[in-house]
C-alpha cells in the first residue's frame, strides 16, 4: 500500500503567505490567541536574546496527554468556531518555520508533559516525549521557540509589547471592559520579561462613545468610539478598526464603506465579540458568504449607522465624488428593490442586503412546527429587522424616501420621532401599516481592464466593470440596465445560496426583474455613467 505524503515546507509556506502580516508578527500574536483561547487570566512572555528562544505560558485550561498529541498535526484543533479567536489549528505551526524546535509543556489536573517538536526534512516533522522543564505552575501551557536566527525581532522585547498591543488594542482599553467582561471575567494581564502591559485610557482631543444593539437586546452587541484630531492621526490609528474578542481583525474605511472629509483625522474601535464566529481562517478577514457572511454584513450594515450619525453630528461633508456617484446609482438601486425584497423570502440570506422599517417586515420561512429550521433561515431571520438606517455610501438609495417625507410636525413625523432608537436591530414588528422598504444594496462602477467578470460584490455594494465588452455593448444598444440587473445578479448569488444552486438564483433574479418591469409599465433607462 502506498502513503499520502505532505510537504511540510511547501505547505506551512502557502499557510504563511496566506496571513497578510510579517511572520513574526503572525507567530506571536497566535500564540497569544491561543492563550486567551484556554481561558488564561495570566500570560507570560519572555523574549530571551541570550538562549535565542522566545516562551508564552499562561495559565488556562492545559491540555490532556492526548489533546498534546493532536497539537502536533498540522489542522488539528479542540476548538470550536466562534467560541474563540483560533479554531482550524494552523497559525502556531508556522513556528516550525523560525525555529530549531518547539518545545510544548502543558499541565491540568495529575497530567504534566511536554514534548519536542522540529522539522527534519521537507516531508517529516517528528515529535517526541520529553521531561518538563517546570515552567508551568499550577495549570496552563507554555510553548517555547528556540529560534534560527539571533537577530530576530521576536527576540527583541519593544518588538513583542507593541505588537501584542497593537493587535489586541481592546485588551489594553478599559473602555471595552463591558464588552470583553464575559469572555474574560477575570480579566487578563500580560507582561513581557517581567514588565506588565497597563492599561491605558483613550487619550484624544475630541471622542465620541459608540454603541451598537442587535435584536433588541439591552447590552450593546458591539462597543467602540471615534476619535477626531486636528493634526493627522498615527496610520495605525487612522480610519475604523473592528476587533473580536479582543483582537483587531481590520483597520481603515475600505471595509467599512464610508469615507469621511478628512479621514486622516478620523479614527476609531468597535469591538464585536459574535464575529468570531464569522473569521477567516487567517483571522485577517470575515467571511462574506453563507449564514456567517450574513451575520457579518448585518453587523457592518449596523455599524455603518453608528458611524454616519456621528460623522454628520460632527458636521463631516461626504466625498463630492461619491455622492455624484450616489446620484448615478440611485435609479439603478430603486429598480433592485422590489426585486431583493420580494426574493428574500425564497432567499433568506437576501436580508443581509436589505433594510427595512419596522412595521414593513415579512415573515421568513423558519421550518416547519416541531422541526429543526434550516440554518440559513435561522440566520436570517435573527438579522431580518434593522432599524432605521443612517448617512452611509453604501445602500442610500433612502435619500429619495426621506426627501419625500411630511414635515415635522405631522403625525407620521411624530410617530417617527418615537420610534425606537436607529442603531438598534429589530425583530419583526407587529401588525400594522406596511411601511415603505428600504434598500441595503449599493451599485457602484469602476474600471477593471482584463477582468471577465461582469461585476463583483464587496462588502454590500456591487461594483460594475464598465471595461467588459458586454457593458460597452450594453450601452450601444440602450440595455445597460438589464445589464447591471444580471452582473448584481451573478455577484449576489454566492451570498445568497450555495454554488450548486447559484444558476437557480440567478433564472429567479432575473424572472424578478422583468416582472417588476412589467409591473411599473415601463422599464427605467439608467442615466449614462461615463
Amino acid at each position: 500500500m502506498g502513503e499520502t505524503r505532505v510537504d511540510l515546507i511547501h505547505l506551512l509556506e502557502d499557510l504563511r503567505d496566506a496571513y497578510p502580516g510579517a511572520l513574526e508578527e503572525t507567530i506571536l500574536t497566535e500564540m497569544v490567541a491561543n492563550a486567551l483561547d484556554s481561558g488564561a487570566g495570566s500570560i507570560r512572555i519572555v523574549a530571551d536574546p541570550a538562549l535565542m528562544t522566545l516562551t508564552v505560558t499562561d495559565d488556562g485550561r492545559g491540555m490532556q496527554r492526548r489533546e498534546l498529541a493532536r497539537f502536533h498535526d498540522i489542522a488539528a484543533s479542540t476548538k470550536t468556531r466562534g467560541q474563540g479567536i483560533g479554531f482550524a489549528g494552523v497559525g502556531i505551526k508556522l513556528g516550525l518555520l523560525v525555529s530549531e524546535e518547539v518545545r510544548t509543556e502543558t499541565r491540568r489536573g495529575k497530567t504534566h508533559v511536554s514534548t519536542r517538536w522540529h522539522l527534519a526534512s521537507r516531508h517529516r516533522a517528528p515529535w517526541k516525549w520529553v521531561p518538563p522543564a517546570e515552567t508551568v505552575d499550577e495549570r496552563g501551557t507554555a510553548v517555547c521557540l528556540k529560534l534560527r536566527n539571533a537577530l530576530s525581532p521576536l527576540l527583541d522585547a519593544g518588538f513583542v509589547e507593541a505588537t501584542v498591543r497593537r493587535h489586541y488594542q481592546p485588551m489594553f482599553d478599559p473602555a471595552f471592559e463591558p464588552v470583553l467582561a464575559p469572555h474574560y471575567p477575570h480579566g487578563v494581564r500580560i507582561d513581557v520579561n517581567g514588565h506588565v502591559l497597563e492599561k491605558r485610557p483613550l487619550e484624544s482631543e475630541e471622542a465620541a462613545p459608540l454603541e451598537v444593539r442587535l435584536l433588541r437586546k439591552r447590552k450593546p452587541s458591539a462597543l467602540g468610539y471615534l476619535v477626531r484630531d486636528r493634526a493627522p492621526l498615527a496610520k495605525e490609528q487612522s480610519g475604523i478598526g473592528i476587533s473580536t474578542l479582543g483582537k483587531v481583525i481590520k483597520q481603515g474605511w475600505e471595509w467599512l464603506g464610508i469615507t469621511p472629509a478628512a479621514p486622516e483625522q478620523i479614527g476609531g474601535l468597535i469591538e464585536a465579540p459574535a464575529l468570531a464566529a464569522c473569521l477567516t481562517l487567517n483571522k485577517a478577514d470575515f467571511i462574506r458568504v453563507g449564514p456567517r457572511g450574513g451575520m457579518y454584513l448585518a453587523y457592518r450594515k449596523a455599524i455603518q449607522e453608528a458611524v454616519a450619525r456621528q460623522l454628520a453630528a460632527w458636521g463631516d461633508a461626504r466625498d463630492a465624488s461619491a455622492e455624484a456617484r450616489r446620484r448615478v446609482a440611485r435609479p439603478l438601486e430603486r429598480d433592485l428593490e422590489r426585486v431583493l425584497m420580494d426574493l428574500a423570502d425564497d432567499f433568506p440570506l437576501l436580508t443581509a442586503l436589505i433594510d427595512r422599517q419596522e412595521g414593513g417586515q415579512r415573515k421568513l420561512p423558519m421550518g416547519r412546527p416541531g422541526k429543526t429550521a434550516d440554518a440559513r433561515a435561522l440566520v436570517a431571520c435573527s438579522l431580518a429587522g434593522t432599524g432605521e438606517r443612517g448617512d452611509g455610501v453604501v445602500g442610500e438609495a433612502e435619500r429619495s424616501a426621506e426627501e419625500s417625507q411630511p414635515p415635522t410636525g405631522s403625525a407620521a413625523a411624530q410617530e417617527r420621532e418615537s420610534a425606537p432608537p436607529p442603531n438598534r436591530s429589530l425583530l419583526p414588528g407587529a401588525p400594522g401599516p406596511r411601511r415603505p422598504g428600504r434598500l441595503g444594496l449599493g451599485i457602484q462602477f469602476e474600471d477593471r481592464p482584463g477582468d471577465p467578470e461582469l461585476g463583483h460584490l464587496v462588502e454590500s455594494t456591487v461594483w460594475v466593470n464598465t471595461s467588459h465588452p458586454a457593458h460597452r455593448r450594453a450601452l450601444a444598444s440602450r440595455s445597460e440596465g438589464y445589464h447591471i440587473a444580471l452582473a448584481a445578479a451573478l455577484a449576489i448569488a454566492p451570498l445568497a445560496v450555495e454554488p450548486a444552486a447559484e444558476h437557480a438564483f440567478v433564472t429567479a433574479f432575473l424572472a424578478r426583474w422583468g416582472e417588476a418591469v412589467d409591473g411599473s409599465g415601463r422599464a427605467r433607462r439608467p442615466q449614462s455613467t461615463r
